[in-house]
């Protein structure tokens, strides 16, 4: 029996409208009745979860939230952190520098707001500050008060721009920082811990949950993680190769109810033999 369900957001949860589907709202009701944890595990900052937390009902005694890929888990009732991996100033000047080497722009984050050191705003940024309701500041890096924690920097371009900055990446980056490509535009780095699997494999340690126990739903390389480590790993169908290769099933797509469906094929019916 699963105890835990995470699932991803943008492109899992939501459909292109950014809505819950109707169907996805219903199966979480009938998931968590039977004392199933739900938690939302986004690469989206906190803020920008929060209104759905409270739509589906997610922020209720000992309900969490994981935002930042990993990098912040809440308990969605109390807002209390219950663990955050953050970055520091130095790594804010360090990812900086490379932008300006690779021609990107960059923006990046502490727990409640956007900040960009670009005087041209990408309209990514704007797209980002947007989608998440989250108040967006312009700052340059060497006025960003050093005693204060970076849960995430992403860089961010047109897709074919971003597969090359990929490529051009300095060797070793990758172990100083957990890099995904969270979007075709979105490049995030964190903390090295901080992944959707690593935050999922510590929540459940905390609830008493075992591996084998969790299903984890998603579609994009920030989910991969949290998909290898569960029990059960379930990519959407509109999923990039890389998810659909590490699930061990395929549902749906997120404008057809994908997430509904798997807990309703792995759960719900489960229940009813």
């Amino acid at each position: 029996m699963f105890k835990l369900i995470a699932i991803d957001m943008d492109g899992t949860l939501l459909n292109d409208y950014h809505e819950v589907p109707q169907e996805v709202k219903d199966t979480l009701v009938e998931a968590k009745k039977l004392g199933i944890k739900i938690v939302l595990c986004s690469g989206r900052p906190i803020v920008g979860m929060r209104e759905y937390v409270k739509e589906l009902n997610l922020n209720e005694a000992e309900d969490y939230a994981i935002a930042f890929n990993g990098a912040y888990i809440e308990n969605s009732n109390t807002g209390e952190v219950v663990n955050e991996f953050s970055m520091e100033n130095k790594h804010l000047l360090q990812l900086y520098e490379l932008s300006l080497e690779l021609n990107t722009p960059m923006h990046f984050f502490d727990v409640e707001q956007l900040y960009t050191p670009n005087q041209k705003i990408s309209k990514y940024t704007i797209l980002e500050s947007y989608l998440n309701d989250i108040p967006l500041n312009f700052c340059p890096v060497n006025e960003f008060p050093k005693e204060r924690t970076i849960p995430n920097i992403m860089y961010i371009n047109e897709p074919s721009k971003i597969s090359k900055i990929m490529e051009k990446l300095p060797e070793g980056l990758s172990e100083e920082y957990a890099i995904v490509k969270s979007a075709p535009h979105f490049l995030e780095f964190t903390h090295p811990d901080a992944t959707k699997g690593n935050a999922v494999k510590l929540l459940a340690t905390k609830l008493g949950i075992k591996q084998h126990e969790i299903m984890a739903i998603g579609d994009n390389g920030n989910d991969i993680s949290m998909i290898q480590f569960a029990g059960c790993g379930v990519a959407m169908k509109n999923a990039i190769p890389e998810v659909k290769a590490v699930a061990d099933y395929e549902t749906l797509t997120n404008n057809e109810g994908g997430v509904a469906h798997a807990i309703q094929k792995f759960i719900l019916d489960q229940m009813k033999v």
